[in-house]
C-alpha cells in the first residue's frame, strides 16, 4: 500500500489489530527485506463480509504501523445461511495445482444473537521454472554420474535446483465470529481462528567441487593430496581428519582430475572411503553425496487467536458508546531442513535437521469511548472519541535440536573439523543454539481521542491525537488534520496530514538467523545478528534500534457523474529512519583487520572460527561472547539506516451502463508511485536501487463486468510498468532491468439453479511471461 513496506500498513480483522506473523520476510523480498507483518493468507475467502482499506496514514487513531494505512477485514455475521465452495486450478506448465474446500454456516442464538463458522483446506503443488545449472551440465560433461535431477511432482526436467513457489500442504484454517444481545443496548461478542499448514520449498545446489566449507578443498599435489603451493597444484576436495588430533595422515584434500577438473581422484578416493586404508580416520562429503546436493527448507506454520469485548451505549445524554476488548494471538514456525548436512559433525552428520521456532504473540486490552456534543451553528453534533489500550509483543526464538547448531559442548572431533575449515550448522540454515534462543518483548501503553463533526453542510473536519509508550524506546506523539469540502452534490474536495511511525518489533531487534546466500561470486553462510550482538557492536559500538517517523500528506476529489464516479488523491509520504537490514559486511575482514591491528598472528587457515580463536588467544576479544556465529562469514543487522520519500497519484473510475440486453461495469484503475531515497545511510548501492525502482512507477487495469440472467464475469486487462530486479540480492552482480507487461484474466460464472454457481477462468489467460533471466549461461548466474 502507498509502495511501502508490508509492515507499514496496519492490518485489524474486525476493527482490532491484527497479531504479526512469526516468520521475518528475508532474501528476495525487494521493499519488504526485514518486514514482519501480519499473515493475512490464514483468512478463507467465505469468512469474509467486506474488506475496508483506508489508503491514509492513521498512526494518530490506530497506533504504530498505520503509516502507509490501514486494512480492516470484517467477518461474516450472518445468523442464517449456509455456503460451501469447491475449486480445483492448475497453472498451463501442468504444476501448481490447487484445490481447495471451504464451508461457512451462519446460525441463530435464540432471537438475540448469532454464531457464524467457516472452514477451509487446500493444498497447493509447488511451480518449477529451472532450467539445468550450467555447473550441473559440467559436472556431467565431465563423466560424474551421481548429479541428480530434482523430481517435483510429475515434473520430469533433469535439473538439480527448485525455482519457484514453494508446495503448501494441509493447508486448514478455521474462523468463527459470534455475538449475543445483553439487553437492549450492549452485547457480547468473540471471534477467532486457527489455522495450519506446511510449506517446503528449494535452496541453492551444492557443487560437490567448489562449496566451501562442505567440499571445496585447499590447492594440493595432484599426485598425494598434499597441500601444494607449487605450480602444478590442483583444485581439490576437502578431507577431515576426524581424530580430533590430525594424526590420521588424511590428505589435505581429494584432487580434482580429469579433463574439466572436476572428477575427485579414485585412487585417494578409495583410500578413504569404505574399505580404504585410511576409512578409519578420513572422510569427505563426496563420499556421501558424490553428485552434491540442494537442500529442501520449510517450516510447520500454525495460527491462532482469540478476541472478546464487550460493547454498547449508556443512556448519558446523547448516549456515551463504549467498547471493552482485549485479544491474545500467536503466529509460530517450527522451520526443518533436510538433504544437507552439518559439516562440522563429518561422517557423524545426519542429513535432515529441526534449527528451531520463530514464535510471535500479542496480547492487547482496550477501552473505546466516543460521544456526540451538540454545538450551535453546526450543521451536525461534535462526536468525541478516545481510549486506552496496553498491549505486548513477544517474540521467542526456541533452540534446534542439538545437531543443527554448534557450541560449547562440540567434541573433539567437532572442535578439529571446525579448525580445519568445515562450516558448523546445518548447511543452509544453522539451527538456532543457546545464544540465540530467548523470549524477547516489548510493551506499550496509548492514550488517544479524536474528534469529527460537520462544521456546515458542506465541511466536514477531523482531528486525532495519540501518545504512546513503549518500555524499548520511549514515547511518542502524533497527530491528524483532515476535512472533506463538499462543492456541489457532485464534486467533493478532501485532504489529511499526519504524523505516523513504526516501531520496531521485538523479532526484529532480536532475532539471529544464518542461511546460505549469494554474494556476487560464491556460496557464503551469512548472518541476520541483532544489533546489540557481539558481532554487531565491532561494526556499531552502541547502536541500537529506535521507531520509524513519518509524515504524511494527502489530498484529492471526487466527482459524480451522471453515470459513473471519479476519485483521483495524491501522496507524499516522507520516512525518516527506516527500519530494515543494513548491507552485509565481511565478518572474517573485520576479524582480519581486528587480528593485523592488534598485531595478533593470523591463523593457516583463516575463517571466522580460527579467527576468534586467535583474537581469543591474543587478549583481544572473548571468544565466548560471539558463541553460536563461528560459522557466520558475513552478517547484517536490522537499523534505522536510511530516509525516503514516496509520493503518488491514485486513479479510480467506474461507470455502470446497459450492454447487450445486460448490466455492465467498466473500473479503471491506476496509480503512479516514485520512491526517493533522501539520505541512504549505509546501505549498498543494490538496495537503494531496490527501494527506488523495484515496484513499477506506473500500474493499472481495467475491468468490465456484464450480468445478464443465468451468467455474469468479467475480463481484466493489467498493465505492470517496467521495473528492477537486483537478481539473488548479489548487490548489482546481476541486475536486471525488466520491461513492462500486460496480461489479461477472465471469467465466466452461470447460476445452474438457485443455490448452485459453476465458475471457469483464468489468471493471465494468454501466458504472458516476464523477460527471461539475461545472465542464463554466465558464470555465477547459476546460483
Amino acid at each position: 500500500l502507498r509502495g511501502l513496506s508490508p509492515d507499514n500498513t496496519l492490518v485489524l480483522l474486525n476493527g482490532k489489530r491484527r497479531h504479526r506473523a512469526a516468520v521475518i520476510s528475508f532474501l528476495g523480498g525487494g521493499i519488504a527485506d526485514g518486514a514482519q507483518g501480519p499473515d493475512v493468507s490464514v483468512f478463507p475467502a467465505l469468512a469474509l463480509k467486506q474488506v475496508e482499506v483506508l489508503r491514509d496514514g492513521a498512526s494518530s487513531q490506530y497506533g504504530a504501523d498505520a503509516i502507509a494505512g490501514v486494512v480492516n477485514f470484517v467477518l461474516n455475521d450472518s445468523a442464517e445461511g449456509a455456503a460451501f465452495t469447491a475449486k480445483y486450478g492448475s497453472t498451463y506448465e501442468g504444476d501448481g495445482d490447487n484445490l481447495q474446500f471451504a464451508a461457512n454456516v451462519g446460525l441463530p442464538l435464540g432471537d438475540v444473537g448469532f454464531v457464524n463458522i467457516t472452514g477451509e483446506w487446500q493444498e497447493t503443488d509447488g511451480t518449477f521454472r529451472s532450467v539445468q545449472r550450467d555447473d550441473a551440465l559440467a559436472l556431467i560433461a565431465a563423466g560424474n554420474t551421481a548429479v541428480a535431477s530434482i523430481d517435483v511432482n510429475t515434473v520430469t526436467d533433469e535439473v538439480v535446483q527448485y525455482w519457484g513457489q514453494p508446495d503448501v500442504e494441509d493447508d486448514f484454517k478455521i474462523f468463527v465470529n459470534t455475538g449475543i444481545d445483553i439487553g437492549e443496548d450492549a452485547e457480547l461478542y468473540a471471534f477467532g481462528n486457527y489455522a495450519e499448514r506446511r510449506a517446503t520449498g528449494g535452496f541453492f545446489f551444492r557443487n560437490p567441487t567448489n562449496r566451501g566449507g562442505v567440499f571445496q578443498g585447499p590447492l594440493v599435489d595432484p599426485l598425494t593430496g598434499a597441500a601444494s603451493s607449487a605450480a602444478d597444484a590442483v583444485a581439490s576436495v576437502l578431507v577431515g581428519d576426524e581424530t580430533g588430533d590430525l594424526s590420521g595422515g588424511c590428505p589435505a584434500g581429494i584432487p580434482l582430475t580429469g579433463t574439466d577438473g572436476l572428477i575427485p581422484d579414485p585412487t585417494i578416493l578409495a583410500s578413504i572411503s569404505a574399505g580404504g586404508a585410511l576409512d578409519a580416520n578420513c572422510f569427505s562429503f563426496v563420499e556421501v553425496f558424490p553428485g552434491g546436493f540442494t537442500p529442501r527448507f520449510g517450516g510447520d506454520l500454525t495460527d491462532f487467536s482469540i478476541v472478546g469485548g464487550f460493547r454498547g451505549t449508556l443512556d448519558i445524554g446523547t448516549g456515551l458508546n463504549y467498547d471493552l476488548s482485549g485479544s491474545i494471538g500467536e503466529n509460530d514456525a517450527k522451520f526443518f531442513i533436510s538433504n544437507t548436512v552439518n559439516a562440522s559433525l563429518g561422517s557423524q552428520s545426519p542429513t535432515s535437521f529441526r534449527p528451531g521456532d520463530y514464535t510471535q504473540t500479542e496480547t492487547r486490552v482496550g477501552i473505546d469511548l466516543s460521544y456526540d456534543v451538540a454545538v450551535d451553528g453546526w450543521a451536525s453534533d461534535l462526536t468525541i472519541a478516545g481510549g486506552f489500550e496496553w498491549r505486548e509483543e513477544e517474540f521467542e526464538v526456541t533452540q534446534g535440536d542439538p545437531n543443527s547448531f554448534n557450541g560449547p559442548g562440540d567434541s573433539v572431533v567437532t572442535q578439529s573439523l571446525l579448525q580445519q575449515g568445515f562450516l558448523p550448522g546445518s548447511n543452509g540454515f544453522g539451527g538456532f543454539g543457546p545464544t540465540a534462543a530467548g523470549t524477547f518483548d516489548q510493551s506499550n501503553i496509548a492514550i488517544y481521542t479524536e474528534l469529527e463533526a460537520d462544521v456546515t453542510e458542506q465541511l466536514t473536519f477531523q482531528a486525532a491525537a495519540r501518545w504512546e509508550d513503549f518500555n524499548t524506546f520511549g514515547d511518542t506523539f502524533n497527530w491528524k488534520l483532515g476535512g472533506l469540502y463538499r462543492v456541489n452534490d457532485n464534486v467533493r474536495l478532501r485532504g489529511t496530514y499526519s504524523t505516523g511511525f513504526h516501531a520496531p518489533t521485538p523479532g526484529q531487534a532480536n532475532v539471529v538467523n544464518v542461511s546460505t546466500v549469494f554474494d556476487g561470486t560464491a556460496l557464503i553462510d551469512s548472518g541476520i545478528l541483532p544489533v546489540t550482538s557481539a558481532p554487531a557492536q565491532l561494526v556499531s559500538p552502541g547502536a541500537n534500534l529506535g521507531p520509524e517517523e513519518a509524515n504524511n500528506l494527502s489530498i484529492g476529489f471526487a466527482v459524480d457523474f451522471p453515470r459513473g464516479s471519479l476519485t483521483v488523491d495524491y501522496f507524499n509520504i516522507d520516512i525518516d529512519g527506516r527500519i530494515a537490514t543494513t548491507s552485509s559486511v565481511n565478518f572474517v575482514n573485520i576479524l582480519t583487520d581486528l587480528a593485523n591491528t592488534n598485531g595478533v598472528a593470523l591463523p593457516a587457515l583463516v575463517n571466522t572460527n580460527n579467527l576468534l580463536q586467535a583474537l581469543d588467544a591474543g587478549g583481544v576479544l572473548n571468544a565466548a561472547d560471539f558463541a553460536g556465529f563461528e560459522g557466520t562469514q558475513a552478517f547484517s543487522t536490522f537499523a534505522n539506516d536510511f530516509d525516503t520519500r514516496t509520493q503518488g497519484i491514485d486513479v479510480v473510475y467506474n461507470l455502470p451502463f446497459e450492454f447487450a440486453g445486460g448490466d455492465s461495469t467498466l473500473a479503471v484503475v491506476g496509480n503512479w508511485t516514485d520512491t526517493d531515497v533522501t539520505d541512504r545511510g549505509n546501505i549498498g548501492d543494490g538496495r537503494l536501487r531496490q527501494l527506488e525502482e523495484n515496484i513499477p512507477s506506473i500500474k493499472g487495469n481495467a475491468t468490465w463486468r456484464h450480468t445478464k440472467g443465468i451468467w455474469n464475469g468479467y475480463v481484466r486487462a493489467n498493465y505492470w510498468g517496467s521495473y528492477f530486479e537486483d537478481h539473488l540480492d548479489a548487490n548489482l552482480a546481476f541486475p536486471i532491468e525488466a520491461g513492462a507487461r500486460v496480461t489479461f484474466d477472465a471469467e465466466i460464472s452461470a447460476n445452474v439453479f438457485e443455490g448452485l454457481t459453476l465458475t471457469a477462468g483464468a489468471q493471465n489467460l494468454f501466458d504472458t511471461f516476464p523477460e527471461e533471466n539475461p545472465f542464463s549461461g554466465v558464470v555465477g548466474a547459476e546460483y
